[in-house]
């Protein structure tokens, strides 16, 4: 580096970073001072730094400055989903200003432009100078800027302790690409950070690989037409967006500056206002600091009264008094990157007896477990991690096998020691998907209690359409890059099982996911309190609903293997039967399952039209095309029927049996919280959600889930849960009269429509009627309600213009959704769940109006969906307290399942339905249907 050079701060991108990556740190007087801290010891160890390098002769740290810049005026939405900063943020942004001008840094803030567009401008101006630049920032977009002249470091995210440090090649090792295909990169994954969509589904990877293909954006751009797949139509469909991502995502280095700043000259570095600074950190209590400057380190007490944030296990156990917690404010100064975290392996009695002395006393504890299975009913133990503060953690290994390993604590002998903290209530401890460490611990006869937190479910209420593992959030919400699973086992065929991993490596990985859950916990769970509605969801749907699907995961359902055997056999002999009608009508025999012969035949051989083209451009035989060529032709029907029992019999009755656990019997399908944006469950492993009932085939897989001898399968349904809720939001006063009178609701649109009275109505009218009321909840046009009637699509507006003359509340209520989607990007159920609509402003006219039909629908499946799981957590809590030996076994869609034996079967289907309709209080009245058998299918 030479004697020229220029060394600039994205104070913007460190800013937050440092908010929360510390703890909640105050001086005595309240104020936060947190953010200010890490900004200081990370200019402090910048400019310490850049001085071993050779020196600096210019710099400023760059904020940006409130209000719109240019980029809103292209793209309304830039920015769009970012929330308002923290209160306890803004607060500090003042003294932050005060102290980086002390410290002798200029500061650049201009009204109208980013700092990354101001940083860029400064970069180009010092090249034009022969000055090399030195970028401080952990936003990815300014590796743009990279170059002979430019170098990138990140002090907050470093490898073997030193700050990251991104030249061309660095560029390249990181993001697959050099610095001048960064911004087409960003084109293509986008930027949710600034809310610049990308192409749907093309991740970094895909990127990487088509600007290797194709050389640039431009190149991608033009060969759009020739790549295939899904992935391919979504670059096609976003063809009109990419040109405004591009220049969106574009850093500029041409702004106009000379209004705020002369010349670079005007940059010069200075000596730190030493006395300046005394005043300041005596304000902000930072005693370590005041006594470098030869200040009297003021007296500024722990906790709330003082900067230094609790202390870590080690520290609390070993230390006390003034110099201890002002060694600690010192260690946490910057984030874990500044200063590793504390992690410990607990290899002896005496550390498990000192961590088990913290756990005692601690308000809450993070815990993560580490296994030989992703799946909870067979995953043995093999570590368990804990942590009691951001920065420390321990790691405690119980069966490493590998060659060499060090002797171990016995995992029996660690568990019996912990049982007592486990299965106490009140004990209080979060965890990042403790669901499934609850079966693992389960699995060793220990019953986790006192699930209070959980950071997956924190992120899923505030971000349901974001992803929520750990590394995801790590990286959004503490800019901070984990450790991975692949790192530690390896991938592939090279995987090799979490007990063959070496214990020093292990303990690293695992100490961090405590660590980094409890770290998250502090961040998303302020969050979430500080909303009403969303605390409610949380605390009162999500969090309990955990703890009831564990129970009902960890008992299972009873299946008749022998029953499915038997329906395999005979959906075999269909399937045959179906063939040999294929071959006939064919002309010829063809292989059913291959997409290419079944279009030689339909479109060469039968001369059938082709309905839509694959990306290949060969005539599709997908679904849907099967279904239109359907309605005129008797193959494409045949090959339908064909795949529904060939799915049948290979996704159930071939796959149930082998799913069936050795230990217990039964089957444990998986419920996961977080996947559908709504608040439904998505069932998995096997996935119950998805047997279809339309068909008698597919009813009869129902028949095969059973009650074991002396009980029956008791089937509970909300009945019309969607109507009734859209008959609440829309307070439309005919929908809310036919559900109050108990009318049958189709037959009274139907009469409404067809301007009969509700008697007169025949089937048809009522058929029609029922198509409408569901598929206008889902947001269904003319054109498609002409296409699931049969009929034209005038006259299909022509119904739609009625119903909507007749239901004006209805009418009303979608309209008003849509103006609300489009205006906040989310809308809520009735019980306050935020349901995010990424797509309401896309400039694709199609992804947009799938989000405003999606809109409609969404307040009314996840009220559904919170009805359930109120309900459910309710049946839970009164079978444990009355102590009843009946079990839920399944939730489906709006249904709970439970197998009950016969001595309670009279009062469970007496109470059920007032447990479920009460618990909560609609404009309609809740109904639900009790049926008894002794299958699930029976029980309908």
């Amino acid at each position: 580096m030479t004697d020229k050079t220029l060394l600039l701060v994205d104070g913007s991108s460190f800013l937050y970073r440092a908010f929360h990556a510390l703890p909640d740190l105050r001086n005595r007087e309240g104020e936060p001072t947190g953010a200010i801290y890490g900004i200081v010891a990370m200019l402090r160890r910048l400019r310490s730094d850049i001085k071993l390098g050779g020196g600096a002769s210019h710099g400023a740290v760059v904020f940006d400055a409130p209000g719109p810049t240019f980029r809103d005026e292209w793209y309304p939405e830039y920015k769009a989903n970012r929330k308002a900063m923290p209160e306890d943020l803004a607060r500090q942004i003042p003294l932050i200003h005060e102290i980086v001008r002390a410290m002798g840094w200029p500061l650049v803030m201009i009204e109208g432009i980013e700092a990354d567009d101001v940083i860029g401008t400064l970069a180009g101006q010092a090249h034009r100078r022969q000055m090399d630049t030195v970028v401080s920032t952990g936003d990815k977009d300014l590796a743009q800027l990279v170059g002979d002249h430019v170098i990138l470091i990140n002090t907050m995210t470093t490898r073997g302790g030193t700050p990251e440090r991104l030249d061309r090649e660095g560029v390249i090792a990181k993001f697959g690409v050099p610095p001048e295909r960064i911004v087409d990169y960003l084109s293509l994954v986008g930027d949710t950070v600034d809310n610049v969509p990308g192409v749907d589904k093309v991740g970094p990877k895909t990127a990487v690989k088509w600007l290797e293909q194709y050389g640039s954006l431009d190149g991608v751009i033009e060969a759009a037409g020739s790549i295939g797949g899904a992935v391919g139509e979504n670059l096609r469909r976003a063809l009109d967006w990419l040109p405004l991502a591009r220049r969106l995502v574009t850093v500029k280095t041409d702004c106009d500056l000379s209004s705020h700043l002369g010349s670079l000259d005007e940059l010069d570095l200075l000596p730190e206002d030493r006395e300046r600074l005394r005043e300041l950190f005596e304000r902000c209590g930072f005693r370590s600091w005041l006594a470098e400057l030869g200040g009297k380190g003021a007296d500024a007490s722990r906790g709330a009264g003082g900067a230094a944030p609790a202390q870590a296990p080690q520290a609390a156990a070993a230390a006390s008094g003034d110099s201890a917690a002002s060694a600690q404010a010192d260690a946490a100064a910057a984030p874990a990157a500044v200063v590793p975290p504390e992690y410990e392996t607990v290899l002896t009695e005496a550390q498990l007896e000192r961590w088990l002395a913290l756990l005692a006393d601690a308000e809450l504890v993070s815990v993560d477990t580490e296994t030989t299975s992703l799946d909870p009913m067979a995953a043995e133990l093999v570590g368990i991690s804990l942590s009691l503060e951001p920065g420390s953690a321990c790691y405690i290994p119980l069966a490493h096998r590998y060659a060499g390993a060090p002797d171990q604590l016995p995992r029996e002998r660690v568990l019996e020691r912990m049982r007592a903290w486990l299965e106490d209530p009140a004990r209080h401890k979060v965890g990042q998907n403790l669901k499934y460490d609850a079966h693992v611990f389960e699995n060793h006869g220990v019953r986790l209690k006192g699930i209070e937190h959980d950071t997956l479910l924190e992120s899923y209420v505030l971000e349901a359409h974001r992803s929520h593992d750990m590394d995801s959030l790590a990286r959004r919400h503490l800019e901070r890059t984990t450790i991975t699973y692949d790192e530690v086992t390896g991938k592939g065929a090279s995987r090799i099982p979490f007990d063959q991993v070496g214990i020093e490596q292990a303990s690293r990985y695992a100490a961090e996911d405590a660590d980094v859950t409890m770290h998250l916990h502090r961040v998303l769970y302020p969050q979430v309190a500080a909303d009403p509605k969303l605390d409610y969801v949380y605390a009162t749907i999500e969090i309990p609903a955990c703890r009831v699907l564990q129970r009902m995961e960890r008992h299972g359902v009873l299946v008749d293997g022998a029953l499915l055997a038997r329906q395999s056999e005979e959906l075999g002999h269909r399937m045959l039967e179906i063939e040999a009608r294929a071959y006939e009508v064919a002309g010829q025999p063809f292989n059913l399952n291959s997409p290419k012969q079944l279009g030689e035949i339909l479109f060469q051989r039968l001369g059938l039209p082709v309905v839509k083209k694959t990306a290949s451009g060969a005539p599709s035989t997908d679904e849907e095309v099967l279904a239109k060529l359907a309605e005129d032709y008797p193959l494409p029907r045949v090959v339908l029927d064909y795949r529904a029992l060939a799915k049948l019999k290979s996704t159930y009755t071939d796959k149930l049996p082998k799913m069936v656990n050795p230990r217990t019997g039964r089957v444990h399908t998986s419920y996961s919280q977080a996947v559908a944006v709504t608040g439904r469950l998505a069932s998995s492993d096997p996935n119950l959600q998805n047997i279809p009932v339309r068909t008698p085939e597919g009813r009869r897989i129902r028949e095969a889930f059973i009650a074991p001898e002396g009980s029956s399968i008791v089937s509970a349904d909300y009945s019309q849960i969607e109507l009734r809720i859209m008959a609440h939001l829309s307070g439309d006063e005919s929908l809310l009269r036919a559900f109050a009178e108990g009318l049958d609701v189709h037959r009274a649109t139907a009469g409404e429509i067809f301007g009969v009275t509700p008697a007169e109505v025949s089937s048809e009218q009522r058929r029609y009627a029922k198509v409408i009321n569901f598929g206008l909840i889902y947001g269904m046009s003319a054109f498609g309600l002409a296409g699931n009637l049969g009929i034209e699509r005038d006259a299909a507006k022509n119904y739609i213009d009625r119903y909507f003359a007749r239901y004006p509340g209805v009418k009303r209520y979608m309209d008003e959704t849509r103006e609300l989607a489009r205006a906040q990007g989310w809308v809520e159920t009735v019980f306050g769940r935020r349901l995010w609509l990424a797509e309401i402003a896309s400039p694709s006219g199609p992804r947009r109006q799938a989000a405003e039909r999606a809109a409609i629908n969404a307040p009314m499946q996840g009220t559904a969906a919170d009805l359930i799981k109120l309900a459910m957590i309710r049946v839970q809590d009164w079978l444990e307290r009355e102590r009843m030996e009946s079990r839920l076994v399944m939730q489906v869609h709006d249904e709970l399942v439970l197998e009950v034996p016969d001595a309670e079967l009279d009062r469970v289907k007496a109470e059920l339905p007032e447990l479920m309709t009460g618990v909560a209080s609609l404009r309609v009245p809740l109904e639900v249907e009790v049926g008894v058998g002794p299958n699930w299918e029976r029980a309908h």
